[in-house]
């Protein structure tokens, strides 16, 4: 078991921007090689990627693992998602069946995660997979932490950098607001491209199945595979993929969905033309074109900023099912959810 170098901390805790919290790395030669190091000592470094930004340790590192659980508060049980640099270390992580590989081919590097049986010399440790016999494996689409992965050398485990079942974080400013504190350094690329989590699907025998809407949409990976995908099943199953909560990207304010317009008290989350509106009030729009690929990437910012406002309850405008539409009507729906 590899437990982290204390000898490092002051040293790189020395660059920090973020006053007494976490150093913020540019995403450069200099800072990928810090990023990797301290990576390497068992430290927690966010990085971005083209969906939003992930908290990431050492995945064949249980220490290390535990320690992303503890800064997220995140539930055990739900298990982690490996990255790794391209396909080929993939598939010595997982056992690839054809659906998967072709998957792989067709969307890697890019926002699909896929569960597939673990290999028998995977090294992402028992805590990562949450003691389950597969493993949830992606390449992101992203050059600075794919180079990040490579320097290291082995599989990271990087769920979103928030606070568990917060808003995702889309920028490195979301990730020092909620794990500021509690991490050890960020790697500032800019603002995430997409906005939304990885399409998850299972290839386990059988009909592929989808356990989270994404990056990726149904009809793409449908076309790759020449099939249905099948649904997850019971939300009250246990997970096998993150994302799998009930209640999950969850702001502090209440949630109304598919709503025509604000009532007094509400904050406003628009999509197209807004409805006429109170001249006070919070207010954001997904995207005033009606565009899903702007709505996905601002979802999280929008949600922020309005729980950011103070407002106790968000009305939501309606969003369309389709494309990526659904991928937003998923998290929208877990953050609307009991808690």
């Amino acid at each position: 078991m590899i437990m982290p170098d204390s000898s490092h901390m002051n040293e790189h805790r020395s660059t920090a921007s973020h006053a007494g919290g976490a150093a913020t790395l540019a995403a450069d030669g200099q800072g990928m090689a810090e990023a990797a190091r301290l990576l390497a000592a068992g430290w927690l470094v966010a990085l971005p990627t083209e969906t939003v930004y992930g908290l990431a340790a050492d995945a064949t590192n249980p220490v290390a693992v535990a320690r992303i659980y503890a800064a997220k508060g995140r539930p055990a049980f739900n298990p982690l998602i490996a990255h790794v640099p391209d396909t080929d270390s993939a598939r010595r992580q997982g056992l690839f069946n054809a659906p998967a590989l072709a998957l792989a081919r067709a969307f890697w590097p890019g926002p699909l995660t896929l569960v597939v049986p673990m290999s028998p010399d995977c090294t992402v440790c028992d805590l990562a997979r949450a003691g389950l016999s597969t493993v949830g494996l992606r390449v992101p689409d992203h050059a600075a932490t794919r180079a990040v992965i490579e320097r290291l050398g082995r599989p990271v485990a990087a769920p979103s950098a928030n606070r568990s079942g917060h808003v995702s974080p889309t920028s490195a400013a979301h990730v020092l607001a909620d794990l500021g504190q509690g991490i050890d350094a960020v790697l500032d690329a800019g603002p995430c491209s997409i906005g939304v989590e990885s399409t998850i699907i299972a290839c386990l025998g059988g009909s592929p199945r989808l356990l989270r809407p994404g990056g990726i949409t149904r009809a793409a990976a449908e076309a790759v595979i020449g099939r249905k995908l099948v649904d997850a099943g019971e939300a009250g199953a246990a997970p096998i993929a993150p994302g799998q909560l009930q209640s999950h990207y969850a702001p502090d304010a209440a949630l109304r969905l598919d709503a025509d317009a604000p009532v007094a008290g509400e904050a406003w989350l628009g999509f197209g033309p807004d409805p006429l509106l109170p001249a006070d009030g919070p207010r954001a729009n997904l995207s005033a074109r009606g565009d899903l690929v702007e709505a996905a990437a601002n979802l999280f910012d929008c949600l922020r900023r309005l729980d950011a406002s103070g407002a106790r309850r968000i009305a939501v405008a309606r969003i369309p099912a389709h494309g990526l539409g659904e991928a937003i009507l998923d998290r929208l729906g877990r953050a609307a959810a009991p808690r």
